[in-house]
């Protein structure tokens, strides 16, 4: 049987090779980067400053397409969407064609931002568009034939304050940032 003594001693060292080959590992990624900068050819420098005097090089329009994809998640975020198309008057069915209909135009309005953006980014886009649509669907489901917009409204705000893990909204908005942050960081 081992003692606590020696546990601790196995548990050092361990933690010392494993620190020892994460930084040994970071160490030569940092030289790679190092290295493979400063081999561009002259003619891929040329074609390089010429991109960026002729018009948006790749990163800004990854960078755009990230920005335009947060702002995406802002408009079609439940609560976004019912400030900005409450209307008074109209039945819940009217409501809930309103909302949906909106989610649609503005993820349609984007749909080429994916060219620029990773598969995960764009999925969590698109899972957003469809969670938001079904969370629609199903409240609206449940309400009676008579219901009016406002009580759609109020069904979707109160569903989403009891259960904000039920929108998505936040953690697509992460996601984007995140992946926004590391093209900066390049």
């Amino acid at each position: 049987m081992i003692s606590n003594e020696e546990m601790y001693w196995a548990i050092g060292i361990a933690v010392l090779l494993g620190g020892s080959l994460a930084f040994l590992f970071w160490k030569q990624r940092q030289e790679a980067k190092r290295t493979a900068a400063p081999t561009k050819s002259k003619s891929q420098q040329t074609n390089s400053s010429m991109s960026t005097a002729a018009g948006p090089t790749s990163f800004q329009l990854q960078l755009a397409a990230y920005e335009r994809l947060i702002l995406l998640a802002e408009r079609i975020a439940l609560p976004s969407l019912i400030n900005r198309l409450n209307s008074q008057g109209l039945s819940s069915k009217e409501m809930q064609g309103l909302l949906t209909e909106t989610i649609r135009q503005e993820f349609d309005h984007n749909i080429t931002q994916q060219i620029y953006v990773t598969a995960e980014a764009w999925d969590a886009v698109r899972n957003l568009k469809e969670q938001n649509i079904f969370i629609v669907n199903q409240v609206a489901s449940f309400l009676p034939a008579n219901a009016t917009a406002t009580d759609l409204n109020k069904n979707l705000l109160e569903m989403i304050i009891q259960n904000p893990k039920a929108s998505l909204h936040g953690v697509v908005a992460e996601v984007l940032s995140y992946e926004a942050k590391k093209i900066l960081n390049r």
